[in-house]
């Protein structure tokens, strides 16, 4: 069945040059010019992914990942042109998946698109659920419990989630995590990791000063504590 992606930028040039790549590559598109009518038609079509503008009239992009992330945990690849990491991460901290930066390259958006569904699919070879300490993963389902409580996750947070609690005391780089979760790294991204690590453990630490199950491995990255 075809995936359906969220197009969403007030430069309709753009947006049919996106249209017209994703659509050859097999996927159904639907448009906005706005971020409310982003949120009508995410509503309406419950896409699979949306790529989201950040500067936009009536609405933008950062007011649209605000009120969309309340409903729905949809992956969002941002398009911004705007270079400055405080930008990138202001996004990723409220719950964006990934970004990219105009101009860009479409074949390389739709690489980004099927990096970030393939991170949706779940692997044969892994078992659905996974317990640590008052942790519950439950890849089927897609969802967290932490003493007994749902907590909801981005599909980034999701996927570092799981990759490190599948291997507790294993150190991963952050380039590693990226190409584990995104399926491609690259220097000069990486960094973006640390902010996602944040938001996880936000939700998940009793004290994020002191975390115990994401521990970071100074000069390398990150480990799942294995005494837990």
């Amino acid at each position: 069945m075809s995936k359906t992606i969220l197009v969403v930028d007030d430069e309709p040039r753009l947006v049919n040059l996106v249209r017209g790549y994703l659509e050859q590559e097999g996927f159904t598109v639907v448009t906005a010019g706005n971020g409310r009518d982003a949120l009508f038609a995410a509503r309406d079509h419950q896409p699979d992914l949306i790529v989201l503008d950040l500067m936009m009239p009536e609405m933008d992009g950062w007011e649209f990942l605000r009120l969309h992330r309340q409903e729905r945990s949809t992956p969002i690849i941002m398009l911004t042109a705007r270079i400055e990491d405080v930008d990138k991460i202001a996004g990723l901290e409220m719950g964006a998946d990934d970004y990219v930066t105009k101009p860009f390259s479409p074949r390389e958006l739709v690489a980004r698109v099927r990096a970030v569904l393939r991170r949706m699919e779940p692997a044969a070879d892994r078992p659905d659920l996974v317990r640590r300490g008052d942790l519950e993963l439950d890849r089927s389902a897609h969802m967290l419990h932490v003493n007994g409580e749902t907590v909801e996750l981005t599909r980034m947070e999701f996927d570092l989630l799981s990759t490190l609690l599948s291997n507790p005391g294993r150190a991963f780089s952050r380039l590693e995590l990226l190409e584990r979760t995104q399926g491609f790294a690259y220097d000069g991204y990486e960094r973006t990791v640390d902010v996602h690590v944040k938001n996880l453990r936000k939700k998940i630490e009793p004290d994020t000063a002191q975390p115990q199950y994401i521990l970071t491995v100074f000069g390398v990255g990150y480990r799942f504590n294995p005494d837990l």
